[in-house]
């Protein structure tokens, strides 16, 4: 085994002991999934910036503004900064008061058991497939780190984070994000910082970056609709994710739920430039590179003395297993807090807290078999934010912001905008599936709703059933 790779399993083994020290007397659902509801404004921020700061930044961003120049860094770090921001800003505030356990409970308590049920199936697959998207990223960085090829690391990944997750809970990747997270940021900075060095300081840096890839909202090839769709996706699909949506609960505060949002999304944007920057000038310190994707791992391994490589590549796989932490982690809290425990009438705490270890476990392993048969880890996040989401988001700001509605529009807002986005993608192949499923999923709402707002004649009052 090479030093590196000795290294970096070393750092990894310090995060997983961190990770049962914290979480080893945690006994109920709200301990593991929402660390008690008792997250400071330090910490909250920090968690909020890891889980999302993940491999889709570190790694799909940086190689797609390799590949397209500022334009392929539109989602991230763009467009995750703005979700992020639009949740501290809008919704942060109202979840936390209304004390759910998971996003799910909002659509039982403002619509019915029905209703609740078809959200959690279209919001588990895409923390399924961010998970895919961390476990794949993994692959990346021990397939740079060693000879034993992206098959391997994607296993040994999977076997990690599943370990990982199914050890702590909410409160132990919290903790853990601090350091990952501030690790991440040196290691970043250092890695900047040499990449600039290489090339001959900052003057050297800026010329070889061509003018037309500094172009952030033109010159990717794309027409006004599916320019807005790219930003859509990260925007609306991903700011009612259980991920950040946990996060917020958390919380011990309805203002530090907003605060730690707020200045999250500031951190993320700052540091989120780092590898969209390095992806700019990519092509200048690692030229011809065959899987875009793995620029950040190689720049280091080419730039970095091995000490600072082991670093580097520890913080890195640091901010995956935070970020793949979290989407098992919320899986599992919609399937088993939403769908299974349920159907258990007086459950205990022992009982839910080991049905959502074991959901872990059979969600860890579908994301493995994901992370197998996907293209990039671009692809995979794209797709986790823009599945089943339309209809998510437009349920959730009626369900938040008013009492238009019942029962009836938003199941079939669910369902019509989860539909319109498969057939839109697979079937048709139109350019801006996302906003078809979007304008879909409120049109419907808007117009049921409309029907449901009718008081019903007296001959069928006994069989109507209004929602509350």
């Amino acid at each position: 085994m090479n030093l590196v790779l000795l290294g970096v399993l070393v750092y990894v083994a310090i995060q997983l002991a961190i990770g049962l020290l914290v979480s080893r007397n945690m006994t109920s659902e709200s301990e593991y999934f929402l660390a008690g509801r008792r997250l400071k404004f330090g910490i909250a921020t920090m968690t909020v910036f890891a889980t999302w700061f993940g491999a889709e930044t570190c790694i799909g961003s940086a190689g797609a503004v390799y590949e397209e120049g500022l334009a392929g860094g539109r989602a991230d770090p763009f467009g995750y900064a703005l979700c992020i921001f639009f949740m501290g800003a809008l919704f942060a505030v109202p979840l936390w008061k209304r004390k759910l356990t998971t996003l799910g409970d909002l659509f039982r308590i403002r619509y019915s058991r029905r209703v609740e049920e078809l959200a959690v199936l279209l919001m588990v697959p895409g923390s399924v497939m961010w998970a895919a998207a961390q476990i794949k990223a993994f692959g990346h960085v021990i397939d740079v780190t060693s000879d034993l090829g992206a098959g391997v690391g994607i296993t040994v990944a999977a076997a990690v984070v599943i370990t990982y997750t199914v050890a702590g809970g909410l409160l132990a990747d919290a903790v853990t994000d601090v350091i990952q997270g501030v690790a991440l940021i040196i290691g970043l900075a250092v890695l900047f910082i040499s990449g600039i060095y290489a090339l001959g300081g900052v003057e050297g840096a800026v010329a070889s970056v061509e003018p037309e890839r500094l172009r952030v909202f033109s010159g990717d090839g794309l027409g006004m609709m599916e320019r807005i769709e790219a930003w859509a996706i990260p925007i609306f699909g991903s700011v009612m994710s259980q991920e950040l949506v946990a996060r917020t609960l958390a919380a011990r505060s309805a203002n530090v739920a907003r605060a730690a949002t707020l200045t999250a999304s500031g951190l993320y944007i700052c540091v989120g430039l780092i590898p969209a920057m390095l992806g700019l000038v990519g092509p200048a310190l690692v030229p011809g590179l065959e899987d875009p994707e793995q620029l950040l791992p190689a720049a280091a391994m080419e730039l970095l003395p091995t000490f600072l490589y082991i670093l580097f590549a520890g913080a890195l796989i640091s901010a995956i297993l935070s970020t793949v932490d979290s989407a098992l982690l919320a899986a599992s809290a919609l399937i088993s807090h939403n769908l299974i425990v349920p159907f258990f009438k007086g459950a205990n705490d022992r009982m839910k807290v080991r049905t959502a270890r074991v959901t872990v476990v059979i969600l860890g392993l579908i994301a493995y078999g994901l992370a197998w048969q996907s293209g990039g880890v671009y692809e995979l996040v794209e797709e986790a934010s823009a599945f089943g989401s339309a209809g998510i988001f437009i349920v959730v700001v009626f369900a938040l912001f008013g009492k238009y509605g019942g029962n009836v529009a938003a199941f079939l807002s669910l369902a019509v905008g989860g539909a319109m986005w498969i057939f839109g993608s697979y079937v048709f192949e139109v350019s801006y599936p996302y906003l078809l499923s979007l304008l879909s999923a409120f049109l419907v709402y808007v117009i049921i709703g409309w029907f449901e707002r009718t008081p019903p004649t007296p001959e069928l009052l006994p069989e109507a059933s209004p929602s509350q």
